[in-house]
């Protein structure tokens, strides 16, 4: 996924919905308990192509 897809997904986010994600990307906390999560570790797996 290059930036410009990311920045098309944000895009489509609703207001509440893009402050929501900028919050948890903003707490790096938030964001590794997200990224260790079984479901987050799946979704990016499959994006990279099982790599």
């Amino acid at each position: 996924m290059d930036n410009k897809s990311v920045e098309q997904l944000f895009q489509q986010l609703s207001d509440k919905d893009r402050q929501k994600v900028e919050q948890i990307l903003a707490d790096k906390n938030k964001t590794q308990q997200i990224l260790n999560t079984p479901q987050a570790q799946a979704l990016m797996k499959k994006l990279m192509g099982d790599k």
